[in-house]
This record gives C-alpha cells, structure tokens and sequence, in this order.
C-alpha cells in the first residue's frame, strides 16, 4: 500500500491521472488544484466540462479551506454519517475552477477508507474522485469491470484492492444552500 501512495502522489504531483479504490468505487483522480490535470479527466471519461466533479479530503479540517463559510449543519452531519457522505457546498475556492459546478459550488467527501484517506493525507491536497467510466456508460463497482478504455488512459493504476470484488454502495449525496437548507440529492 505504502508504494501505491507514494506512486499516485508522484504522478499527481507532475499533473498525471491515476485510478484508485475509494471509500465507495474505484475512482478517476488527480490533484484537484490543477486544472490541466482535471481537463485530462474530462477527456478520459469523454464528459462535458459543465458536468462538476467531486473532491475527496482526508479529514474535516481540509474542507474549511475550500470552501469559503461552511454551514455549521455540515460539521454535524459529516461526523454523524455512518456511510460515506458528498456534500456539495456553496463558494468553493482553492480547486481548479473546471471542476466546480456552474453555481461555483463543489462536492467534497470526508473519506475514512484506509487507502484514500492515506492517500489524501500524504497528497496533502483535495483529490477529484469521479466513477472510472467513460461519461455514459454503466458505473463499475470494483476494480475487474473497469474498461480496458479507462485503465490504458490514466499515468498510473493502484494496486492495492484489485482484488477485492465486493460491491460497495455509491455515497449519499446532500446540498447545503445558505442558511444551512439542506437539500437531498441522493439518499
């Protein structure tokens, strides 16, 4: 595991796509501060730009820094979640703007997952985790239904977890509008 961390961060570092095993699917992820890098995501899952993508952090404390006025209701919600949690916030900054949604707001989930959370830990930065499918097409819950399409675009692709067949449910989706109107998106 340890040699797949320090991989994926040298690649992402030089603005490389890597594909790695998240607290929910196998994900598509680069530095999310990177514009460049996020443009290659687009391309690799041939998705429209005007499509936001999501960032996963490693602790709570990271999201104060890219998002200007987190609601208090957030701090609540992503310490009581008993499954991984997205929640889209309002005024996202310190990201590739590509990224962001056209409102400028932006998904980030609190991964607890051993790998990804070592990951964003060392990474020291937000990383875009998106589905390893091209735009379109069926989502892969593990690592052996990822299309050849995918793992021959991306720089580098974990090792750790290839094997694991289990099927992991995506994460609950919420939007937190000012005032702290919470707005379920997927249960």
């Amino acid at each position: 595991m340890e040699d797949d961390i320090k991989n994926a961060c040298e690649v992402m570092q030089a603005g490389g796509v890597i594909l790695y095993p998240t607290d929910t699917i196998w994900g598509i992820g680069c530095d999310a501060t990177n514009e460049e890098a996020v443009k290659k995501v687009y391309e690799i899952k041939k998705r429209a730009d005007s499509k936001a993508l999501i960032v996963l952090v490693g602790n709570p404390q990271k999201v104060d820094f890219y998002v200007r006025d987190v609601p208090e209701i957030a701090w609540n919600l992503i310490e009581l979640a008993n499954k991984p949690l997205t929640v889209v916030y309002s005024n996202a900054r310190n990201l590739a703007t590509n990224l962001l949604a056209e409102d400028g707001s932006v998904g980030i989930r609190v991964t607890h997952e051993e790998f990804s959370k070592k990951l964003c830990d060392r990474f020291r930065k937000a990383i875009v985790s998106t589905s390893a499918n091209v735009s379109g097409m069926p989502t892969p819950v593990n690592f052996s239904e990822i299309p050849d399409v995918i793992k021959n675009a991306v720089d580098y692709i974990v090792q750790y977890r290839q094997e694991d067949v289990s099927r992991p449910a995506p994460s609950s989706v919420i939007k937190l509008d000012t005032g702290g109107v919470i707005k379920i998106l997927r249960p």
